[in-house]
C-alpha cells in the first residue's frame, strides 16, 4: 500500500473507555507512529439516546492518561450530519440506496414467517427497486428508512491483517438500513464516509466487527472510495473466560488510574495482551513504536490476568522517579481525606517503600502512617509489646529523645538498647514497628524511623 498511513480509534460515548477499546487504540496509535503516519480520534455519537458528555470526557481523559496523542480530533459524527445527508442523496440518485417504508410490525411478521419456513431471517427486499418491479404504494404517516442496495450475488473478500483471507457471500447479508426513521444515519454507513473523508488507510478493531466489514466494503465500493486495510483483533476474556465488554465485567481505563496503576505499565500490559515481540515482556513506549509493524498479532483471544498486570506495574513503580510517585501518593491521600504535600521527605518515603508495592494505593497504605494516627491490632500488641520488652522500649525512647535524628544515630541507639537488655533485634524492632508504624513488618527500622518527626516517634513509644 502506497497511501500514507492513517489510523483511527472511534469509540462510542455510551459509557467509559474499556480495556478492549483502549488496546485497539494503542495498536492503532503504535502502528501510525511506527510508520511515521497519523492517528485520528473520532467520537461515534450517532446513538443519541445513549451518548453522553460524561462518556466523552472519560474517553478523552483515558486517552490522555495512556499518552495516546492524536493528530486530529476529536471529530464528532453528529457534527457531520450534513456531509452524511449529501452522500445519502448521491446514493439515492445513483440507485445504490433506496427508501423503505416497512413498519416494525411488518418487519417482525416478515421474520416470523421466515423462521416458520426454517429460513435465515433477513429483509426480503419488498421496497428494493428492480427493473419491471411494481413497488407498493407509499403508506401515509410511515417515516421511511434508507437502505443500502447490497449486491445480490458474488462474494466480499479481504485480506485481514490479523485473520488472513476472509470471504463472505453477498447472499448472507441483506440490504442494510443506513438512515433511521428519525433521519440519523447508522454506524455502518457513517464509519465508511468518515474513513473515506479522513483518508484512513488501516483499521484495527475488535473482531466483533468482522460481520460488519462486508457491508462496509460494499458501501466503499458503491461510493468509489479506496478501501482501507482491516485488522480484526480477538476479544479480551475475563477471569471467567467470558468476553469483557461495557455491559459485562469490563472496568474503565480511568478506574485503573484510581487504583494506583501507572500508564506505562497499563500500556505495556495491554500491548502484550494480543501482540508479542519475541519473548519481551517489559518494554518502553519507544520500543513499542519501533517494533509494532502490524505483524505478530495473535489470532486467539487473550485473557485478562490481574496478577500479571500487578507484576508489570510493580516493575514500573520500582523504577519510577520518587518525586513523581510522591505526587501520585498525594492524589491517593486526597481520596482518603489525608492532608499532605509533595516534599523531599515524601520523596524519600517513596524511595524506601516502593520496592514493596504493586500499586500507588499500596504505597499510600504504607506511607499513611507518617501522616495519620496508627492503631496497632490487639493481636500485634499482645505478641510483640510484652512486659519483657517494655523496659527496653522506655530506654530506647529516652535515647531517641537526644540523639541526632538520622539513620546512623538511630541505629546506634537501638544497638545500645539491645546490648543493655540482652535482646535480639527482632524482639525490639517488632515492638517498635507495632507501636510506631501500626504493623510488625517494615523495611529496616532505622530507615523507617528517620523519616518520622522525632516527636511522633517519642509519642508513639510512650507505653505505660
Amino acid at each position: 500500500m502506497m497511501r500514507k498511513v492513517r489510523t483511527r480509534i472511534a469509540p462510542s460515548p455510551t459509557g467509559f473507555l474499556h480495556l478492549g477499546t483502549a488496546r485497539t487504540a494503542l495498536y492503532s496509535w503504535a502502528y501510525a507512529r511506527h510508520h511515521g503516519g497519523e492517528f485520528v480520534l473520532r467520537i461515534e455519537d450517532t446513538d443519541v439516546a445513549r451518548s453522553s458528555q460524561d462518556s466523552v470526557d472519560q474517553i478523552l481523559a483515558s486517552m490522555h492518561w495512556l499518552g495516546l496523542d492524536y493528530d486530529e480530533g476529536p471529530i464528532y459524527q453528529m457534527q457531520r450530519l450534513e456531509r452524511y445527508r449529501a452522500v445519502i442523496a448521491q446514493m439515492l440518485d445513483a440507485g445504490t440506496a433506496y427508501r423503505c417504508y416497512c413498519t416494525p410490525t411488518e418487519l417482525d411478521a416478515m421474520r416470523e414467517a421466515q423462521r416458520a419456513r426454517g429460513e435465515k431471517t433477513h429483509y426480503d427486499g419488498r421496497w428494493r427497486p428492480e427493473p419491471g418491479k411494481v413497488l407498493p404504494p407509499v403508506p401515509g404517516g410511515v417515516p421511511a428508512v434508507v437502505r443500502f442496495r447490497n449486491p445480490p450475488d458474488g462474494e466480499v473478500s479481504w485480506d485481514d491483517l490479523v485473520k488472513g483471507r476472509i470471504t463472505i457471500s453477498n447472499r448472507e447479508i441483506d440490504d442494510l438500513i443506513i438512515v433511521r426513521p428519525d433521519g440519523v444515519p447508522t454506524y455502518n454507513f457513517c464509519v465508511v464516509v468518515d474513513d473515506w473523508d479522513m483518508n484512513i488507510s488501516h483499521v484495527f478493531r475488535g473482531d466483533e466487527h468482522v460481520n460488519n466489514t462486508p457491508w462496509q466494503i460494499n458501501i466503499f465500493n458503491a461510493l468509489g472510495a479506496p478501501l482501507p486495510l482491516f485488522g480484526h483483533v480477538p476479544v479480551i476474556l475475563g477471569d471467567d473466560g467470558q468476553k469483557l465488554s461495557k455491559r459485562r465485567g469490563a472496568v474503565s481505563v480511568m478506574a485503573y488510574e484510581e487504583s494506583g496503576y501507572l500508564p506505562e505499565a497499563m500500556l505495556n500490559y495491554l500491548a502484550r495482551l494480543g501482540w508479542s515481540h519475541g519473548d519481551e515482556e517489559l518494554f518502553t513506549r519507544e520500543q513499542l513504536v519501533q517494533w509494532f509493524d502490524g505483524q505478530h498479532l495473535s489470532k486467539s483471544p487473550a485473557q485478562w490476568d490481574p496478577a500479571k498486570l500487578a507484576w508489570v506495574n510493580a516493575h514500573y513503580i520500582k523504577h519510577a522517579d520518587d518525586a513523581r510517585l510522591a505526587a501520585l501518593v498525594v492524589d491517593q491521600f486526597k481520596r482518603r481525606g489525608i492532608a499532605a504535600e509533595p516534599a523531599d521527605a515524601l520523596n524519600r518515603m517513596c524511595a524506601l517503600f516502593k520496592d514493596r508495592c504493586t500499586t500507588t494505593v499500596e504505597l499510600a497504605d504504607w506511607l499513611a502512617m507518617y501522616f495519620i494516627e496508627v492503631r496497632p491490632s490487639p493481636e500485634d500488641l499482645a505478641a510483640h509489646v510484652t512486659e519483657a520488652i517494655r523496659p527496653a522500649l522506655g530506654v530506647l525512647r529516652g535515647a531517641l529523645a537526644v540523639v541526632p535524628w538520622n539513620k546512623t544515630a538511630i541505629a546506634a541507639a537501638i544497638k545500645e538498647t539491645l546490648a543493655a537488655h540482652q535482646l535480639k533485634m527482632p524482639q525490639l524492632a517488632h515492638a517498635v514497628r507495632v507501636l510506631v508504624c501500626g504493623r510488625a513488618q517494615t523495611p529496616s527500622i532505622d530507615a523507617v524511623l528517620e523519616l518520622f518527626a522525632r516527636e511522633t516517634v517519642l509519642a508513639r513509644l510512650q507505653v505505660t
